[in-house]
């Protein structure tokens, strides 16, 4: 793959302070793209004291010999959105890639059990879809008339899918599902552009917060037996990276992609050597 393949192309990554954001964010800036990074946690005040912020990653794309810009905005605001893509219509004129991956589970101190929706408090919907489905769909609203001048492009969902089986709870599945069922809207609204619309779906990341709640860090999870099977963010930095390669992407259009399929059809592996396969539930 040529790494500066994405040289020229204008990229905005949402969410992109840690988890899948900052992998994908720092795949396609070493692809050669110029990265705006967009998310609430800047250096010295993130979200819930959470690690990781867009000030951070910004930083590592930079150090790795890319260009990328630090935008602190809160994508339930549509003010905010608006004003990050105006700021690259004046500071760049185009826009090529788009990654809506904000996602405000976090915000909630609730962890995904197997249990009946009446038991969680209501306010898991406010979150999954205010600050994840509405927030990506708000993006979108402000981005794409910014793509479609600039006359193609790639719009990535991140979601999670596993062949229409139930994702274990309740709002987590209505969520996930809703923002697939946004891609096929999407390929449907995009049909006579050459703008392309995508899911794509990790298998169990290694996030900040997943190494966190496992007492250890990128450098020691292989001495961790249950996350063996895990996979880096990085790994769905490189699908994304790909697909934004690819010229015949368009082939694509509308479908939830996993990523440990992408890696077989592109040839990348994860940080460690593995293709890790698609994750199952």
């Amino acid at each position: 793959m040529n790494l500066k393949k994405l040289a020229g192309k204008i990229a905005l990554v949402t969410g992109g302070s840690r988890g899948a954001g900052r992998g994908i964010a720092i795949e396609l800036g070493k692809a050669g793209a110029t990265v705006y990074v967009t998310g609430r946690s800047v250096r010295g005040a993130t979200t819930n004291g959470f690690p990781g912020s867009v000030d951070d990653t910004v930083e590592e794309i930079v150090k790795q010999g890319g260009e990328a810009y630090a935008c602190r905005c809160d994508h339930t605001r549509d003010g905010d959105t608006q004003a990050v893509v105006e700021r690259i219509r004046q500071e760049r004129g185009s826009l090529h890639i788009l990654v809506n991956n904000v996602w405000g589970l976090h915000d909630l101190e609730v962890g995904l059990q197997s249990k009946p929706f009446w038991e969680y408090p209501l306010d898991m919907w406010d979150a999954m879809f205010q600050g994840g489905v509405r927030a990506q769909i708000a993006t979108s609203h402000y981005a794409i008339p910014l793509m479609l001048e600039s006359g193609s492009g790639l719009i990535v969902h991140t979601t999670f899918w596993d062949h229409d089986k139930y994702l274990g709870t309740f709002f987590y599945d209505l969520a996930k599902n809703a923002i697939n069922r946004t891609v096929f809207g999407l390929s449907r609204d995009l049909k006579d552009t050459q703008l392309t619309a995508v899911a794509v779906s990790p298998g169990w990341m290694r996030t900040e917060l997943v190494l966190q709640s496992f007492n250890t860090d990128e450098a020691h999870w292989q001495e961790v037996e249950a996350l063996r099977q895990t996979e880096s963010t990085h790994y769905i930095g490189q699908a994304v990276a790909a697909l934004a390669e690819d010229g015949d992407v368009r082939l694509k259009h509308g479908q939830v992609l996993q990523v440990g399929k992408l890696a077989l059809e592109y040839g990348f592996t994860d940080t460690d050597g593995r293709v890790v396969p698609p994750f199952e539930v």
